[in-house]
């Protein structure tokens, strides 16, 4: 039987962890595995018992993005988005923003790379917590524009700025300092800290935390988060028409995907690019 894609235990009182669980291929996210992941979200989220989730990888890192490697053949959107230019970035912002309307909390656990769509789920999470070495970036605007443009909330302009054009990383310390994540440690403790913060959450009683999370989704609607985020998918659907797009296609198909990242990031000298290596 082949291993699933997802692994569930619950390694407190009223704790579900859900782990992604593709690490040969650096959890890169598929379409089964996106479905399975927020599939176990919802039926965690309708568990009386269940009061915060924890969403971590297995293996080395969180999860280096979108499978580009040819991981969904065969495979369908996991949940109905309208069809049209721009259905992909409309379809996995529909997903990840999903979180936000669970009653319960969603705790990112990141470490080792999270990156593009890894780097998109974990935003979505209610709570991030990084381990100091990890990486949190969005490579893929060396080629494309981001399906969620997330950056400006949570790093602020200039740093959003400068991500975007350039494509590169920040620590799990530079996360926490800017705001995108809530702490960042050594990455033997970050177990801990976050069944550690589940723990203090499980404390409030659940109707309030319901209450709580939402009404802090809600001030961020009405600043314009979700409606920018919605707006930027646009953007990414005007990005795949682009010379330079189709350019990067051609050499995917002319040298292969790992040819063609190495190509990518080699001026940057960043980003490991081997045989699994994702968008």
């Amino acid at each position: 039987m082949p291993e699933p894609v997802v692994l569930i235990d619950d390694p407190a009182p009223h704790v579900r962890r859900i782990t992604l669980n593709r690490p040969e291929k650096r959890n890169a996210l598929n379409h089964a595995l996106r479905g399975a992941l927020v599939e176990a979200l919802r039926e965690a989220d309708q568990d009386p018992d269940v009061r915060v989730m924890i969403v971590r990888g297995a293996g080395k890192c969180f999860s280096a993005g979108y499978d580009l490697g040819g991981g969904n053949e065969g495979q369908e959107y996991p949940w109905y988005t309208a069809g049209g230019d721009g259905q992909w970035p409309r379809h996995v912002t529909q997903g990840w923003m999903g979180i936000w309307e669970l009653s319960k909390v969603v705790i990112a656990q990141v470490h080792g790379h999270c990156l593009a769509g890894g780097s998109e789920l974990a935003t979505c999470c209610d709570l991030v917590y990084m381990a100091d070495d990890a990486q949190m970036g969005y490579p893929a605007v060396r080629f494309g524009v981001p399906d969620n443009h997330f950056h400006a909330w949570f790093v602020g302009m200039r740093k959003a700025m400068e991500m975007m054009v350039t494509g590169d990383s920040l620590s799990g310390v530079e996360c926490a300092q800017l705001g995108w994540a809530n702490d960042s440690v050594p990455a033997d403790e970050l177990e801990a800290k976050v069944l550690e913060v589940a723990k203090r959450v499980t404390q409030v009683p659940p109707d309030m935390v319901q209450l709580n999370k939402r009404a802090v989704h809600r001030q961020m609607e009405i600043m314009g988060l979700h409606t920018g985020i919605r707006a930027g998918s646009e953007l990414c659907a005007l990005g795949t028409h682009q010379k330079s797009m189709h350019e990067f296609l051609k050499k995917i198909g002319d040298t292969g995907l790992k040819n063609a990242l190495q190509e990518r990031d080699e001026p940057f000298g960043d980003y490991r690019t081997d045989a699994n290596a994702k968008r």
